[in-house]
């Protein structure tokens, strides 16, 4: 049995199209899922920053 170039050439064309399905389907809402998460991480540290930046902090001391 003699493999020709003609018949790899249209296995992989085969094969490059099944991975072309796969791949093109749920691309953008995995895309907003991640935008999203992002938004809520950089909102969360901006906040924190800002709550670190305007508390005050008391020291107590006891005496006697």
């Amino acid at each position: 049995m003699k493999v020709e170039k003609a018949d790899l050439e249209a296995k992989l064309r085969e094969i490059q199209g099944a991975v072309e399905e796969t791949t093109g389907g749920p691309r953008g809402p995995v895309l907003i899922a991640v935008a999203v998460v992002l938004v809520i991480a950089l909102v969360f540290l901006l906040g924190k920053r800002r709550g670190r930046k305007g508390s005050a902090r008391v020291e107590v001391f006891r005496v006697g």
